[in-house]
């Protein structure tokens, strides 16, 4: 991110996500879709982040929450799995626009599966591949490196694995070169938010690449160390207790203001991140509004 810049101001909205709100009109499903407004110098653009797995259910929220999807100005894509990207092209031709930058890693549409209880795939779906996003309207931007999407916004890349208690919490597989191997997630990416007098941002899809990895990672590249909020999952879900207590103790460590965790994160986890941040933790749910700035 370019040194100075900053956003005037950050909302996240979540559209769609395991749970949905109180007394709300809106569809839950197992995914999660975050709709990113950045309010800048020169105006005010829409990133959408992830799709969930059920288009017509996504659709539908927009649709609820009076929201236009011809403002969505850029797509990411933080991972491979079906569950943060099936009909992502569906979505975008509801969008209707040509070269729509979709940000993404290099490797989002490998072979990727899981065995257990039988061999199914669990990445990008037939319908959404590399031809039929391009088909749709989109521009792919596959880089391993971070990308600044606006002054004040950008994706942080792959995220390098420093903790000795992080991994990608699930057993996953992929091929190369004929060869089955273990599937580390290199792809798992999130986004940063720089707002003016708050700090950062993080919004994250399931944080494969560990919560507390990435949070340090978005510090370094921002040369701050305020971070003013956490949005996203954080794949606790199936976590050991010590892993989930760490995890929670840590980013007790690193400070941040607001923690808002769900979709792969696990009732326990939210539990733990709820004792260390008491008011300060919140449970996503779809429908809710996160504004700084």
């Amino acid at each position: 991110m370019e040194k100075n810049t900053a956003l005037k101001r950050l909302c996240v909205k979540v559209i769609a996500e395991d749970s949905v709100g109180y007394e709300t009109p809106y569809l839950g499903q197992h995914g999660i879709s975050l709709l990113l407004s950045a309010e800048h110098a020169s105006g005010v653009n829409h990133v959408l982040v992830d799709v969930a797995q059920d288009p017509v259910a996504l659709l539908e929220n927009f649709k609820r929450m009076n929201i236009s999807l011809a403002c969505v100005d850029a797509v990411v894509l933080t991972h491979c799995h079906y569950d943060h990207t099936q009909g992502v092209a569906k979505i975008l031709g509801e969008i209707g626009k040509k070269d729509l930058p979709i940000i993404a890693h290099p490797d989002l549409f490998r072979k990727h599966f899981i065995s257990d209880p039988f061999l199914r795939p669990i990445g990008v779906m037939d319908g959404d591949r590399k031809s039929d996003i391009e088909a749709a309207g989109g521009v792919l931007y596959l880089t391993r490196d971070p990308l600044n999407i606006l002054p004040g916004l950008m994706t942080t890349g792959e995220v390098p694995r420093v903790t000795d208690f992080e991994e990608v919490g699930m057993n996953l597989y992929t091929l190369e070169n004929g060869k089955v191997k273990k599937d580390a997630m290199i792809d798992d990416l999130a986004v940063v938010a720089n707002v003016k007098g708050k700090g950062l941002i993080i919004v994250t899809g399931c944080s494969h690449a560990g919560i507390v990895n990435i949070a340090h990672h978005a510090m370094k590249l921002n040369a701050k160390e305020k971070i003013h909020a956490i949005i996203g999952g954080f794949h606790l879900i199936e976590a050991s207790k010590q892993r989930i207590e760490k995890t929670a103790s840590e980013l007790k460590k690193i400070g941040p203001n607001r923690v808002y965790a769900g979709h792969c994160t696990g009732f326990k986890a939210q539990m733990a991140l709820y004792n260390v941040f008491k008011d300060r933790f919140s449970p996503l749910y779809t429908g809710l509004s996160v504004e700084v700035g």
